[in-house]
């Protein structure tokens, strides 16, 4: 492991307590058969727990986008979300897990690594999560004030791109 990555899974490590509130903005695609297409706010809980591993407790509201109806008027009405995300940072990636349903029933997602080759991220997934057919991937970007976090999810009823924004 090289100075600089180490030094990069640092920054995340100590990056991750001090995040608040999300943002998020979701897009399908041409291939989708999901249209979660929307956009999203909240608070986030960061709490760091006794075996060094930290978790974001994610609630708010998420906003679909309008349909077009024949009266052009949107029925679309905010919908609450509330999420758990564990990070766990090692020597050489940092792991994120879905506990929305508890700790028990963990969802590990990835392992982020240093990203080499990637102009745009400093962290990338190792490998694509597999959920069913579905493929998730994520990216990780550093910004002034926290950190984006990029997913695309491919499969064959899905063509999601969702851009979470924390800070």
């Amino acid at each position: 492991m090289n100075v600089e990555a180490t030094a990069r899974i640092l920054q995340l490590t100590a990056c991750l307590s001090s995040i608040s509130c999300v943002t998020f903005r979701s897009r399908s695609g041409a291939g989708s058969r999901c249209g979660w297409s929307g956009k999203g706010q909240g608070r986030v809980e960061a709490r760091c727990h006794e075996d060094g591993s930290l978790t974001f407790t994610e609630t708010g509201h998420f906003q679909q986008d309008a349909l077009p109806e024949p009266s052009g008027i949107s029925s679309a009405r905010p919908l609450p979300f509330h999420n758990v995300f564990r990070w766990r940072s090692h020597a050489e990636h940092v792991a994120l897990s879905h506990e929305r349903r508890g700790v028990d029933a963990a969802v590990w997602l990835f392992d982020l690594v240093v990203a080499e080759d990637e102009r745009d991220a400093d962290f990338v997934s190792r490998e694509a999560h597999l959920c069913g057919d579905d493929r998730y991937r994520a990216t990780l970007t550093f910004t002034e004030d926290g950190f984006d976090l990029e997913w695309t999810i491919h499969g064959p009823r899905k063509d999601e791109h969702l851009h979470y924004r924390y800070r």
